[in-house]
């Protein structure tokens, strides 16, 4: 009828997301809407009680993720996310925690945190969208810049090689590591939902299109030709050696689940040591 308001119907992610802070400040053509439904999609799938989750980010474009999502979150300082997750998790151990935050944050800055954590097995899940450069202060060089390609620091071409974070990961212990992109939302929300269910420390990269820094800087077009790009390029190779999962952009970028296996957590070291508990999965051996 004329004049009456017609209510629309209400968003299946509503009770996952603060729509009271939407729209998002995201830039066009940015991939991290789309992993963000992904990461949502999956607490959907598991029917994970909210009141037993938490999201910690860090500083960055990633980092709005803990600002939209309706649970208990924490939108804490430039690199120490898995250190304030650590807290959390050792404090309430009944709790799934999930870091999202981005390649700078995680592996620049924040680097030393996260080697430890997986070294420690700290039970959490680390999102790492990697858009390969710092897109939110302007575009600097990160630990992920592939070599050659420009940044607003190194203007001529990155002269260094960047991580394998998968491999860097699954070296310091993760007992679960996935590389996937954002134009395998599928996939990657199967994969999330894996490594939410499983004990430990458990990492997942996703690359994404940043088509108004990033990409700009290095004509790689739009961001539709950028997952064109992950389309064309990208080669699922499940349980490979993270250490022959590259990523090349002029040639193959090798996603798939690259580990899974079962390790005791740094909660069952604690218990068994300090409480005298037994660990349930009996697989704990102290040299004395």
């Amino acid at each position: 009828m004329r004049g009456k308001k017609r209510e629309l119907p209400g968003h299946p992610m509503d009770r996952l997301l603060r729509v009271d802070r939407i729209p998002h400040i995201w830039c066009s053509g940015c991939g991290i809407g789309t992993i963000f439904g992904g990461v949502l999609a999956a607490i959907q799938k598991l029917d994970i009680d909210l009141n037993k989750l938490a999201m910690v980010s860090g500083i960055g474009c990633t980092g709005r993720m803990a600002g939209y999502i309706k649970v208990d979150s924490f939108h804490t300082t430039h690199g120490r996310a898995i250190p304030f997750a650590t807290g959390l998790k050792l404090a309430r151990p009944d709790i799934k925690v999930i870091v999202a935050s981005g390649d700078g944050d995680l592996f620049a800055i924040g680097g030393n945190h996260l080697i430890h954590a997986a070294r420690r097995n700290i039970d959490m899940t680390v999102i790492c969208v990697n858009n390969l450069n710092y897109g939110m202060t302007g575009g600097q060089q990160a630990p992920s810049t592939p070599l050659g390609f420009k940044t607003t620091t190194t203007p001529e071409g990155s002269p260094e090689e960047p991580f394998n974070f998968c491999y860097l990961a699954a070296a310091c212990g993760a007992v679960y590591v996935a590389r996937w992109t954002a134009l395998h939302i599928r996939l990657l929300t199967n994969s999330i939902a894996e490594a939410l269910q499983k004990k430990g420390f458990t990492f997942i990269e996703i690359l994404c299109p940043c088509p108004s820094v990033f990409g700009r800087r290095n004509k790689m077009g739009n961001a539709l030709e950028t997952l064109k790009l992950y389309h064309d390029r990208s080669v699922i190779k499940n349980e490979i050696d993270p250490k022959e999962a590259g990523i090349d952009l002029f040639g193959e970028i090798v996603v798939g689940k690259f580990v899974d296996r079962e390790r005791p957590t740094f909660i069952d070291y604690y218990r068994s040591i300090v409480c005298h508990e037994t660990p349930e999965d009996n697989v704990i051996r102290i040299a004395r």
